[in-house]
């Protein structure tokens, strides 16, 4: 696997190698992470993958300067899955000038569920993305579903921004547990991990609800984040939307996703599950 820091040694390694198969993340990989590399592969005659923390995306109150950090370890992992070239820049690199163009993702929805908790998050993705897909030039990306209004983010801005990129959806890897692996989950206590699982467990007993023709979403919300606070959660969320947009569903929308996001101690979890 040949690394590249610059965005002239990358553009130039890529000239010869489409089509392209692109996989952005932030790094410190884990077992969700080499699946997309994988689902990757036929997309391809090269798989590419980033690893940069970007700091658009992160509030003040956000983890940027904790964020995880395992380049070592987590390039013995891409080679390992097959992955051709790394994209791996400074912040300097991608942002040689302070950034003043940003892609704005429209406010319905940039400002729900996490974007009203993270305030500019979609904007400061969706800038990334963009950039990035104007470095490789892929002809197809990867993107996991459990970040599930990143997905939505990304896939609209393709969509309307006519980019010629094909989005391809990841499913989310969970433990034997159900917990959604994420690089935060290396934060929880040994305590914290046990009780985890709990958020997906109460997804999924909201999906069998919704399949057995519970209408009233606004009491399986309500539900949901009730027990997450009586086992020590802080819920942001639980939401019933539509799987296009995110946005409230009208009467019988058939295609649903379940999202949830809550703070178990000090780690913020997310979560969903389609129906």
């Amino acid at each position: 696997m040949k690394i590249h820091t610059s965005v002239t040694d990358i553009r130039a390694a890529l000239e010869n190698c489409r089509p392209v198969a692109f996989v952005p993340t932030m790094g410190n990989l884990h077992e969700g992470h080499i699946a997309l590399m994988r689902q990757a592969r036929p997309h391809g005659k090269t798989v590419v993958a980033s690893i940069f923390v970007n700091p658009l995306q992160f509030g003040p109150n956000d983890d940027f300067g904790s964020y995880p950090r395992t380049f070592q370890s987590d390039c013995e992992k891409l080679e390992a899955a097959g992955v051709e070239h790394l994209f791996a820049p400074t912040v300097e690199a991608l942002y040689p000038i302070p950034q003043s163009y940003f892609v704005e993702p429209p406010a319905l929805q940039q400002s729900t569920l996490d974007g009203e908790f993270r305030p500019g998050h979609f904007r400061g993705v969706a800038t990334v993305v963009l950039k990035l897909f104007n470095i490789v030039q892929p002809q197809a990306a990867v993107f996991g579903k459990k970040d599930y209004q990143q997905l939505m983010v990304i896939r609209n801005m393709v969509q309307e921004l006519n980019l010629p990129v094909e989005i391809v959806p990841g499913e989310t890897v969970r433990a034997e547990d159900g917990l959604a692996l994420s690089s935060r989950n290396g934060y929880l206590s040994a305590t914290e991990r046990t009780e985890a699982p709990r958020l997906q467990g109460l997804l999924s007993d909201m999906r069998r609800a919704i399949l057995a023709g519970e209408t009233d979403f606004t009491r399986l919300e309500k539900h949901a984040a009730q027990v997450l606070r009586n086992h020590g959660w802080a819920p942001d969320y639980v939401a019933v939307r539509k799987q296009l947009d995110l946005q409230l569903p009208a009467a019988g929308e058939s295609a649903l996703v379940i999202l949830a996001a809550a703070r178990l101690g000090s780690t913020r979890l997310i979560d969903n599950l389609e129906v």
